[in-house]
């Protein structure tokens, strides 16, 4: 009898600590795209994040994010000395210009004419790693002029 109790005492324990809620304490993380800087040729260097299976599929997915920011959104934190405004100033213009943009974004697409890594050192990215991959930091330099040229020359900005 003693014995019983003993074992049944054991799986209510085991039930009980193996179902209750695990938390982990992290701290909030802001992934908002930050401005560190302006050149001279008008390109805006960037602190962006992106995400992905591995290291590459997370830095072009950084780069896709600091251009689409850039295009639509404009640069609001970080350096003030980034244009705030975006290249393309018009409501809702990743929806009616759809196709464009999907197919300016695509994997290898025309997006990576306008942007480029800068610091290519392995201590200056944040990363995390999660299980099915990893978010990480990449600073990038965005070429913001010729970006505006090529959305005037493909008739979605007017001069």
């Amino acid at each position: 009898m003693k014995k019983s109790i003993y074992y049944l005492m054991i799986v209510v324990a085991c039930i009980t600590t193996g179902c209750s809620r695990k938390t982990v304490a992290s701290a909030y993380q802001d992934y908002k795209i930050q401005c560190l800087g302006v050149e001279h040729d008008g390109s805006q260097t960037l602190l962006s994040w992106g995400e992905g299976r591995n290291r590459a599929d997370a830095v072009e997915q950084a780069k896709k994010n600091a251009v689409r920011e850039v295009i639509f959104n404009g640069i609001h934190d970080g350096n003030s000395s980034c244009d705030q405004r975006p290249v393309l100033n018009i409501p809702n213009a990743e929806e009616r210009y759809r196709e464009y943009f999907q197919r300016f974004f695509a994997d290898g697409g025309e997006y990576k004419k306008y942007v480029s890594t800068v610091d290519e050192r392995s201590g200056s990215r944040n990363v995390e790693k999660y299980q099915y991959g990893r978010k990480m930091s990449v600073t990038v330099r965005v070429l913001r002029s010729e970006l505006r040229e090529r959305l005037q020359n493909d008739n979605l900005l007017h001069k």
